[in-house]
């Protein structure tokens, strides 16, 4: 572990924001960067220090974790002319905890290694509630010593922290976790919009069936926001139609042929076209509610 305990944060969306306060709140010096100011204004206001580029951030940090919407931000963020390979110092740490590419992930460790750099891909799963409390899963790609230096940070943003393999295997290992979500949410939307039609009481029926065989993290966690109408964001649709997107393409690479995925796929992006790109996944059910009318 890097002896300065100052940690560069890029990225202060629904869960990066939180991630942060988590760092400052173990005691940890932040310097931040977001595209707009004013979503790091509760943290500058506890003193978090702002910095005007990515560069700025890593000329400025021992450690740069980035936490972005897309591979596309993520390409600007590491190699855009203000971007953090241009700032950073030899022996920093860069971990990208974005859903990116794998083979955006081994470019990004490539060119790290050259500069005498430490990069990691640790994507996370567990939405608003996770990254609030800390609970995070995290899966993590890269050189392992690499890994155990950084474990320290990781255990204060998640608590199923698993190391995956070499440079990209974070990111497949998140890309298994958004194909089982994705099927398994076309599963709770239909299961309750089921339950609707047959005149059962929602609340009820995830009282039995979520702690049984069908039990998820979705039934879980999210029908109980969609029986009370809750379809704010823990994760945005946009964000895992690119998730989804960014398997599928893997998955042709390999010859691998995903239905289940594909099904869910074209259900999200009817909802996107019904303009619930900014509501949280579990909107879904909103698509199926208007299907049954």
């Amino acid at each position: 572990m890097p002896s300065n305990n100052s940690i560069g944060f890029i990225g202060l969306g629904v869960m990066g924001k939180s991630m942060a306060q988590n760092l400052m709140n173990a005691g940890y010096q932040l310097n931040i960067y977001t595209r707009t100011k004013e979503k790091g204004q509760s943290l500058l206001d506890k003193g978090a220090k702002w910095r005007e580029t990515p560069k700025d951030v890593a000329e400025h940090s021992s450690i740069v974790i980035t936490m972005v919407g897309y591979p596309s931000d993520v390409e600007v963020i590491y190699f855009g002319e203000d971007g953090i390979l241009q700032g950073a110092k030899k022996g920093s740490y860069l971990i990208d905890m974005t859903t990116s590419t794998p083979t955006l992930a081994q470019k990004i460790y490539g060119q790290a290694k050259e500069q005498y750099l430490f990069a990691l891909d640790a994507p996370v799963s567990g939405g608003d509630i996770g990254a609030q409390n800390g609970t995070l899963t995290i899966m993590v790609g890269g050189e392992e010593t690499a890994f155990r230096e950084m474990k320290p940070i990781f255990e204060v943003l998640g608590k199923n922290i698993e190391y995956q393999g070499l440079a990209g295997a974070g990111q497949h290992t998140k890309m298994c976790n958004q194909i089982t979500i994705a099927s398994n949410m076309v599963g709770v939307c239909e299961a309750l919009i089921y339950a609707k039609k047959s005149g059962l009481q929602l609340h009820n029926v995830l009282k039995s069936i979520s702690s049984g065989a069908a039990g998820s993290w979705s039934l879980s966690n999210l029908a109980p926001r969609i029986t009370e109408g809750d379809f704010e964001p823990g994760f945005y649709v946009k964000h895992f139609i690119k998730d989804m997107g960014i398997a599928l393409e893997e998955a042709e690479r390999m010859g691998i042929d995903t239905p289940g995925l594909q099904l869910a796929k074209k259900r999200y992006d009817q909802l996107l076209n019904m303009g619930e790109g900014e509501k949280g996944t579990q909107a879904l059910y909103k698509l199926y509610e208007r299907e049954s009318m």
